[in-house]
Parts: structure tokens; sequence; C-alpha cells
């Protein structure tokens, strides 16, 4: 049954919990960016203020301000309270995302993974958008600007989740196929042109500049500008 899966399989009694290896390398992620992240909130915490900060207190200062620069555009004076969520998906996300430049599937080429993040975000909207207005008031806005659109606009609510994860899903694993695709051609050239086809992947690091380090930066700007978009729209006064 397991003959050809790409992982693990846990046996628990009776059971068989099947890990596939993109959820694998999710978790190595996770543990590694959590140990960087301790470290350096002990840098932060022991660095003089009045000194120029360098080494790791100066890459961390530097990422914190490109975070707070994505989700502050969205969530204004709310920013700071969600900067710690949002900023630690976001190095997660990018980190997953460059990592088939490490020759591993990118955990988010993954399914599963990409609907457990997209819910995430949609689980937090919609928290917000009840804990603020209220379900009176969640369905007033669902009426809004006419009765007639209702059925449109809770759609539009329920589909949000599918459309986060369906768009990071189909670019990053269309870029994990293509290379695949491409390191396949290049193999069976170099064999039929005798050793001579090998120059051809002196064109692979342009690729994977394309469909490993642009798309993983910008599927992660989307991803996240979009659900901070939808999360500061909740947030509003107006």
């Amino acid at each position: 049954m397991y003959d050809n899966f790409d992982g693990i399989v846990i046996h628990i009694g009776d059971f068989d919990v099947a890990v596939h290896a993109s959820v694998l390398v999710w978790l190595c992620i996770c543990l590694v960016l959590g140990i960087v992240l301790v470290l350096a909130g002990n840098k932060f915490k022991k660095a003089d203020a009045s000194l120029a900060p360098k080494g790791m207190v100066l890459i961390f200062e530097q990422i914190i301000g490109l975070l707070t620069f994505i989700v502050e555009n969205s969530l204004g004076k709310n920013t700071r309270k969600y900067l710690w969520f949002y900023g630690t998906c976001m190095m997660l996300m990018l980190i997953s995302n460059l990592s088939g430049l490490l020759g591993v599937q990118p955990p988010t080429s993954n399914l599963s993974v990409n609907v457990t993040l997209a819910v995430t975000m949609w689980l937090i909207i919609q928290s917000t958008s009840l804990s603020r207005k209220g379900i009176i008031g969640k369905l007033k806005g669902w009426c809004e600007p006419m009765v007639l659109l209702f059925p449109l606009n809770v759609i539009g609510d329920l589909t949000l989740p599918f459309s986060l994860s369906l768009r990071l899903f189909g670019n990053l694993l269309g870029g994990t196929i293509i290379m695949t695709l491409v390191y396949s051609l290049f193999n069976v050239m170099n064999s039929l042109l005798m050793g001579l086809g090998i120059t051809l992947f002196a064109v692979t690091p342009f690729l994977h500049m394309y469909f490993d380090i642009f798309a993983g930066f910008i599927q992660t700007y989307i991803f996240f500008t979009l659900s901070t978009f939808f999360l500061g729209q909740e947030l509003s006064e107006e």
C-alpha cells in the first residue's frame, strides 16, 4: 500500500500514520526557524541600544522592518498586535518556498500544507469579524450594499481559503514540475549527445532564479498581502 509513498509511515498499534516528505521538511523548517528566532531574541535582549546593531541583530532588524512594511500597509495601527504571528508565518512560508533549491519538495507545493495555512488565515479573519461586529453585524455586512447580494457575499467569504491555497499550490507545484521536466530533458539530451549536452545545464541557475527564488518571494508576498488586506477590512473603523 505504501510502496510508492514519498515519506515515512509510523505504526501505532493497528493504525498507520503516513507523513509525506514535504510535511517532514515543513516540520524541520519550523524547528530550525524556532531555534534561530530564540537565539535572535536572546541577542536582542543583550544588545546595547546605544551602539549600532551588527551581526544577527542587524539582520533581524532588517527582516522585521520588511515584514512590518508588508503588514502595515493593510493593518495600520493594528500592525504591532499581529506582526508576531504574520511575521513568523511569512518567514516559514518563504523558507519553505525556497527549499526547492536544496533538492527537496517545497512544503508549500503540498496542498494539505497550503490549505492548513489558508484556513488558519480565514479563521483569524472570521473570528475577528464576529468579535467586532457580532452575529447580527456579520449578517448585516453580508447584506451590503443590498440584500440581493447576500448569497454572493457569503460565497465570497467561504471561497477565500480555497483561493489562497490553490494559488500558492499551483504556482509552487508548477515550478517544481517544470524544473523536474527540464532536468529530465537535459539528461536525455546529454546521453544522446555523448556528454556534450551537459552544457545545457548552464541555463538551470537562471530557471531556478525564476521558479524557485522569484516565485518563492512573490507568492509569499501575495499570500500575506491578501490575508492581511481582508483582516484589515474587518479591523477598519469605517
